[in-house]
């Protein structure tokens, strides 16, 4: 079993990376980033999956269109728990 879910490990490390943060620490900053980094490596699997054949420019657009719009949604959060504290 824990071998098994070693293996589980290191397949969503490779799949979804994250890289560490540097900037000024404050957990709304940190969620953001968290944020930032799921929204690119999404874009990404959609560019290759466009640029592969997979998706018509169009479906690539949609899709990018929708994950910036939830994007920008969590950022609005963010702001106002920051001007809520």
């Amino acid at each position: 079993m824990n071998q098994q879910s070693n293996f589980l490990s290191e397949v969503c490390d490779f799949l979804y990376p994250r890289n560490p943060y540097y900037g000024q620490f404050k957990p709304e900053y940190l969620t953001f980033n968290a944020n930032l980094q799921d929204f690119s490596q999404r874009v990404s699997y959609i560019c290759n999956l466009q640029t592969g054949g997979k998706l018509s420019p169009e479906e690539a657009y949609k899709q990018i269109h929708l994950l910036w719009k939830q994007l920008k949604v969590a950022k609005k959060e963010l702001r106002m728990r920051l001007e809520d504290s």
